[in-house]
C-alpha cells in the first residue's frame, strides 16, 4: 500500500480522511481494524482536495521525541 505513486493515483479512487468514522466504544484493536476497513491505504488518502501521502523514516525516534 505505501508503494503507490500518488502521481498516478485517481483522486476519486481515494477516502476523504473526513468521511472516517472512529466508533471511540470500540476496543483500541477494533478501531484500528475498523479504520483501516474505511480508509482503504492508510498512506495515500484525501484531506479535502488535498491528497495526502503517509511516509516514514527508518529511525528509532517516536513522534513524541
Amino acid at each position: 500500500m505505501k508503494a503507490v505513486d500518488v502521481r498516478t493515483t485517481s483522486r476519486d479512487e481515494l477516502v476523504d480522511i473526513h468521511d472516517v468514522y472512529i466508533d471511540r466504544t470500540l476496543p483500541k484493536v477494533e478501531r484500528i481494524k475498523d479504520f483501516i476497513s474505511q480508509i482503504k491505504n492508510p498512506y495515500l488518502f484525501k484531506c479535502g482536495k488535498i491528497v495526502v501521502k503517509m511516509e516514514f523514516a527508518d529511525t528509532d525516534l517516536t513522534l513524541e521525541d
